[in-house]
């Protein structure tokens, strides 16, 4: 059995796991930040405790996906947004506990690993994955390995720049694709049109307060065929298609999944998505190639879980 561990800002998650990847038992924690990095990682080892009492064997081994910046190559964060931790080991103390592998990866990789091993890109020895939420998460599969660079930070496809000088992103950079196609990035699109728009049903879903605008307002108004609505979902669209076809383009998956609070309007965004790719692809050129398959990742919050899981696993087969 293999142990995964989804650790978020809010909660801890873990689970054991088969090679299938099909979870067999859970255990939830609130995530205690109030006493520091130690209080993180001492939620994890409780959560480890209750998920594994009562068995009879050790795991073979232990995955944790985290948010933020990671160094795979020694089970620390570097840095986590919304978590006390920095430069914090959180791998030694487990394994000396259970005596088996633990292996640290960032919480979008491993969603993207759990999609590849028990979700929508199953069977696909080639997959990518992103995210849609505050920011824009992204894990990549090659030869159903993930791909985490020589230190364990890749897969940072948020912040490579598709508008030259045009928004502020959170990490300091000008125009990267998490300004843009991030619910922060829907939103921001959404307030431009709205100011030029004061018409727009918009403005009366959000009773006039801008800062009560959210992806939930944009779409509510976009099922009414609101034209503003309509403009900030294809300029919305606009600006997804050309990240995800530059992902196509480099890495030529046989499957693209999209995830996150945003993927819950997949059916208003699927049509245009694909049409827009059509245009941004490097692939049209050819009218034989295979072309990467676009879904929506199924397995929610439970990737993350499956995901770390299936991280750990790949260090003792």
């Amino acid at each position: 059995m293999y142990v995964g561990v989804d650790l978020g800002g809010t909660n801890i998650a873990a689970a054991i796991v088969n090679d299938d990847g099909v979870i067999l038992k859970r255990v939830n924690l609130p995530t205690d930040t109030s006493g520091g990095a130690d209080a993180v990682v001492g939620g994890i080892i409780r959560a480890c405790e209750q998920l594994l009492a009562g068995t009879d064997k050790p795991p073979l081994s232990i995955g944790i996906g985290s948010p933020g910046s990671i160094r795979e190559d020694t089970g620390t964060v570097i840095f986590a947004p919304n978590l006390p931790l920095r430069d914090t080991d959180m791998t030694s103390e487990l394994g000396e506990i259970y005596k088996c592998p633990v292996r640290l990866g960032n919480d979008a990789n491993c969603a993207v690993l759990g999609e590849a091993n028990a979700g929508s890109a199953k069977g696909a020895s080639h997959a990518a994955m992103i995210t849609l939420g505050t920011g824009v998460g992204g894990g990549i599969v090659i030869d159903g390995k993930l791909l985490t660079g020589f230190s364990g930070i890749a897969g940072e496809v948020g912040h490579m720049v598709i508008s030259s000088g045009g928004r502020k992103c959170g990490c300091g950079r000008l125009g990267c694709w998490e300004a843009y196609a991030s619910a922060t990035g829907l939103v921001k699109t959404a307030l431009e049109f709205m100011e030029k728009n004061r018409d727009s049903k918009m403005w009366e879903l959000c009773g006039g307060a801008t800062e009560k605008v959210e992806g939930r307002t944009v779409f509510d108004a976009y099922r009414d065929n609101d034209p503003t609505a309509v403009l900030t979902v294809n300029k919305y669209v606009e600006h997804l298609a050309i990240g995800i076809a530059n992902m196509i383009n480099i890495l030529e998956p046989e499957i693209f999944c999209i995830g996150g609070g945003i993927s819950n309007a997949w059916q208003y965004m699927e049509a245009p998505l694909i049409a827009a790719l059509e245009r941004e692809e490097y692939a049209r050129f050819g009218a034989d190639t295979p072309k990467t398959k676009l879904v929506k990742a199924v397995l929610g919050n439970d990737a993350g879980i499956i995901g770390a899981a299936m991280l750990g696993r790949e260090w003792v087969r």
